[in-house]
């Protein structure tokens, strides 16, 4: 009976050293830039607005209770918003300043569950100044894809540019800049 005990006490110490490693494993998805999109608007003289994306974003995302995060970086020589003159200023001193900025990056701080939705709070470091920002995500997935786990993170968040320091022609270029983030990623 002993023998049996023992070995009964061995089979579960097993599975249970089973279950605790699978439950310490974190989803990590590493963003894929082919399906991943950070689109932003903002006004223009007042009557339209213009809109551009960050060709490039490159980063991870961990899902994984309370120790989920979100970490993505852009370079802001890939900023297109379709006219090549445009882009030009705007990567330039009066706006980007991508030569003493050279990227746009979100680090998480905090991920909550609410309402079927993610809560992300991080810090946004822009034009060399970082903000507390929150968004509001929809996480898509894990699902399968040609032969890999992949998931999905969506939302959008409102800044005020001049709020980063970039605050320049602010009565002819809103305030206000609207960004739509789009991630995928893989593990």
């Amino acid at each position: 009976m002993k023998k049996q005990s023992r070995f009964m006490a061995f089979i579960l110490a097993t599975a249970l050293s089973g279950i605790s490693a699978v439950s310490a494993f974190a989803d990590t998805f590493q963003i894929d830039p082919a399906h991943s999109s950070v689109v932003f608007k903002i006004k223009h003289a007042n009557v339209s607005y213009v809109y551009g994306r960050f060709n490039t974003v490159a980063g991870s995302f961990t899902l994984d209770g309370d120790k989920s995060s979100v970490e993505a970086v852009a370079p802001i020589a890939s900023v297109d918003t379709n006219n090549a003159k445009r882009d030009e200023h705007i990567k330039g001193p009066d706006f980007f300043n991508a030569k003493q900025f050279a990227e746009v990056s979100f680090k998480s701080t905090k991920l909550e569950e609410k309402d079927g939705k993610l809560s992300v709070t991080g810090d946004l470091l822009l034009h060399g100044v970082t903000k507390s920002i929150t968004i509001m995500m929809e996480k898509m997935g894990p699902g399968p894809m040609m032969g890999k786990t992949v998931a999905g993170l969506s939302g959008e968040v409102t800044i005020k540019r001049s709020e980063f320091g970039m605050d320049k022609m602010l009565a002819n270029i809103g305030d206000e800049v609207t960004l739509y983030i789009s991630l995928e990623g893989a593990k």
